[in-house]
């Protein structure tokens, strides 16, 4: 039978902070104290600000930009706590940064993805909570329970309620056609698939063939992730050139990187709808792009977590509270 604990108590990382405080407002409780900063030498400190002795502690951090150090920090604070004599530890991981390496596809190339997550595991980690990851295989690398929820959910709820006139979801690549078969049976869409070849390790593909009818539809095409945007705006301009009357694109982890907003910008995608799993600078927030939050569906997962109820009724709760963030 495992141990109960009764104080909750929620720390952030710097990488995105307005998260940690949306799933903290969603739970009903302050965020932890915790200062987390580097010193004039680069060096990361954690000082955590309140006592957390038998505490089930939950600590929030996206692996995004920058990524090496939002890690650096995760463990750090997971160190900082499990020597404070916290309970319970889990890591909450809205995005896997490096899940993308999950597998030699080439000689003498790393298997990133179970590095971190070794990484995350010796430091002290009791659990980990995360969203959407590349693979899933990425769950077995590591040696204490993962609970993976989806967001998809969210994303193809806010197209149903579009009510788009003879919608079409694509794939844009091969790999992908799992996810976006899922997307299309919520919105009794048909699937269309782009076929695709990456270039070496550079951030670029090309496009090679369009597999299935787009002709007259408005098309969603749905990825995990939107990198540099490459994928996403070919596959739009494919789309068009099969005779789509319009195109949407969505994902779950907007990264967002290099050239991404210019390309979007200048690309023929009606709207972008993302999560806010990675937080967005100014600089990124344009006008085409909705942001929902998975404020709810995290802080509602913690709870029954903590509770020990079952993990899988939370899409049905977090389901009632959608949120659609103002990009101000």
């Amino acid at each position: 039978m495992s141990k109960h604990y009764d104080q909750l108590t929620i720390f952030g990382g710097n990488s995105n902070q307005l998260l940690t405080e949306e799933i903290c407002a969603y739970i009903g409780i302050p965020p932890g104290r915790a200062e987390v900063f580097k010193f004039s030498n680069d060096n990361t400190f954690v000082r955590i600000g309140e006592s957390v002795r038998e505490n089930d502690v939950f600590v929030v951090q996206s692996f995004a930009e920058p990524v090496n150090d939002s890690i650096m920090e995760m463990l750090i604070m997971i160190d900082t706590l499990k020597r404070s004599s916290a309970g319970r530890i889990t890591a909450v991981i809205p995005y896997f940064g490096y899940g993308r390496t999950d597998k030699k596809d080439q000689p003498r190339v790393p298997i990133t993805a179970r590095l971190i997550a070794k990484l995350i595991s010796q430091a002290g980690t009791d659990r980990v909570l995360t969203l959407d990851l590349h693979a899933g295989q990425i769950q077995g690398f590591f040696d204490i329970p993962v609970d993976e929820m989806s967001a998809m959910f969210l994303t193809a709820n806010y197209f149903l309620e579009k009510r788009l006139t003879r919608p079409v979801v694509v794939s844009p690549d091969l790999g992908n056609t799992k996810r976006a078969r899922n997307f299309a049976e919520i919105l009794d869409a048909s699937l269309a698939i782009i076929e695709k070849r990456r270039v070496g390790n550079q951030d670029r593909s090309e496009v090679l063939n369009l597999i299935g009818s787009v002709d007259e539809c408005s098309v969603v095409i749905v990825d995990d992730e939107i990198d540099t945007a490459g994928s996403i705006t070919q596959a739009a301009q494919v789309c068009l050139q099969r005779g789509a009357s319009e195109v949407y694109a969505t994902c779950i982890h907007p990264v967002l990187s290099g050239p991404a907003i210019p390309r979007l910008q200048a690309s023929p995608i009606r709207e972008v709808v993302v999560t806010n799993s990675i937080a967005l600078p100014p600089e990124k927030r344009i006008d085409k792009l909705t942001v929902l939050s998975v404020g709810s569906l995290l802080g509602e997962t913690i709870q029954r977590i903590h509770t020990g109820a079952s993990v899988s009724a939370a899409y049905r709760a977090a389901a009632t509270m959608q949120t659609r963030l103002t990009l101000t």
